[in-house]
């Protein structure tokens, strides 16, 4: 198996500048967007302090993109983290969002193993995938996969399943939230 790469050390200058410090060249943040989309991991170091600032990067980018209309986040993902600052549920969330998004990465295939034996990870799975749904807008990233987007109709009965299955994870996470709200009571 191939060594894993090296996350890009990403410099920032006094002036606010970003350096990319394997090409030895300035880049913008939509540079950094875009070398992360290739899949690479990007540190972002402030040079005078040392200070690690990927995160505020990292957010100024979602940011951005939500602004110009590129939206992935549903408001109600949005007002959930919001509400998760808040809370004492900001524990869980942040925990809840990388095990969906490692999922996400890993793909469903490869989760299956030894977890799926685990009392409840059925339910936990449904959660994830209904929320790795609405975060991608049901991508599936499936090569060939075709659906709206590509102009083809979506039969009724589909679309009758589909809402069916939407109320059983509006439910079932009706039913968490309530978990929640009585362990933080």
């Amino acid at each position: 198996m191939p060594e894993e790469q090296k996350p890009l050390l990403i410099k920032r200058y006094a002036s606010r500048r970003l350096y990319n410090t394997e090409t030895s060249d300035y880049v913008t943040l939509e540079d950094i967007a875009g070398f992360i989309r290739e899949g690479r991991d990007v540190n972002v170091i402030d040079l005078k302090s040392g200070d690690d600032l990927t995160r505020q990067y990292l957010l100024q980018i979602v940011a951005e993109h939500e602004s110009k209309g590129e939206s992935v986040l549903p408001i109600e993902v949005l007002t959930d983290l919001v509400r998760s600052y808040t809370t004492q549920a900001n524990s869980v969330v942040p925990q809840f969002l990388k095990m969906s998004f490692d999922m996400l990465r890993k793909g469903q295939a490869n989760m299956l193993g030894p977890m799926a034996v685990m009392p409840g990870f059925g339910a936990v799975q449904k959660q994830q995938e209904a929320f790795l749904k609405a975060m991608t807008g049901g991508w599936t990233g499936a090569a060939g996969s075709t659906g709206p987007e590509s102009g083809q109709t979506v039969p009724v009965e589909e679309v009758r399943e589909k809402e069916e299955e939407l109320d059983e994870i509006r439910r079932q996470l009706a039913e968490m939230q309530a978990v929640l709200k009585k362990m933080n009571g």
